[in-house]
């Protein structure tokens, strides 16, 4: 027979081993300080009324030797049969590449509420006027100046630039996908067709109003930096004209 003894001294040293495990995981239970300051919301909020506003243009995803791609950004009026009146960021491409990005970028720093590593969540509310009637009635040259137009948005920790590759095309630095297809730095919030059936070069302009959320979590850069990027990924071989009212973002920390 086994000495009662015997019994609890065996049992000590189970619980003896056990106790450093159960210790060490409640160590890893990580808690904020009481007090600490919490990541806050981030929102910009840019109508182009007042100008840029720190809002850059740029063009991609073409080559050189493509032609005469009639490309304008600028600040201007609204169309006329916009109301009521005032500006927005004008961007014009044709799209002899058959592969046209057009696009808006803007640096946010510490100055607008950025944290250094912190992870967000984007969200933005777009307000555009498009010329662009739907697919069915407007299928033209390598497809429908609205249907095969897409609308993009997303949120990058590096900037999003423009270089020259070894094919002789500027390609985009970041990854914002290819037409339909989205990416890490640009994801697809839909097309720019207006609900309308005219299509063409004098059909009137219509404000549209989209919301969208960018379904990558992006982290800022070691210094505080994030680029948010606007554009247009586009299918179809001729000009596309487009007014950009205003853009705004919710940028939420996420832990």
């Amino acid at each position: 027979m086994i000495a009662r003894s015997s019994i609890a001294f065996a049992l000590a040293l189970i619980l003896a081993a056990a106790l450093p495990v159960e210790a060490a995981r409640r160590r890893l239970v990580v808690r904020p300080a009481a007090g600490a300051p919490q990541p806050e919301l981030v929102v910009v909020q840019d109508d182009f009324r007042f100008g840029p506003l720190g809002w850059e243009a740029g063009f991609a995803d073409y080559s050189p030797v493509n032609g005469d791609m009639e490309l304008v950004a600028e600040i201007r009026p609204l169309p006329p049969e916009i109301a009521p009146t005032g500006t927005a960021f004008f961007l014009q491409g044709h799209n002899r590449s058959d592969d046209l990005f057009m696009f808006l970028k803007k640096k946010l720093t510490v100055a607008d509420g950025i944290r250094p590593g912190q992870r967000y969540e984007a969200t933005f509310r777009i307000v555009f006027d498009s010329n662009a009637g739907n697919g069915d009635a407007c299928a033209g040259i390598g497809g429908a100046p609205g249907a095969s137009l897409y609308l993009k948005a997303g949120v990058s920790g590096e900037e999003p630039r423009v270089v020259l590759d070894d094919s002789d095309h500027w390609r985009m630095t970041v990854d914002k996908g290819n037409q339909s297809t989205s990416g890490p730095a640009g994801s697809v919030v839909g097309t720019i067709e207006n609900g309308t059936s005219r299509c063409d070069s004098e059909a009137p302009f219509v404000r549209l109003i989209k919301m969208h959320r960018h379904p990558w979590l992006v982290s800022a850069s070691p210094v505080g930096e994030l680029w948010v990027l606007v554009g247009t990924d586009s299918g179809f071989e001729g000009l596309t004209r487009i007014y950009y009212e205003s853009i705004e973002v919710t940028l939420r920390p996420v832990p």
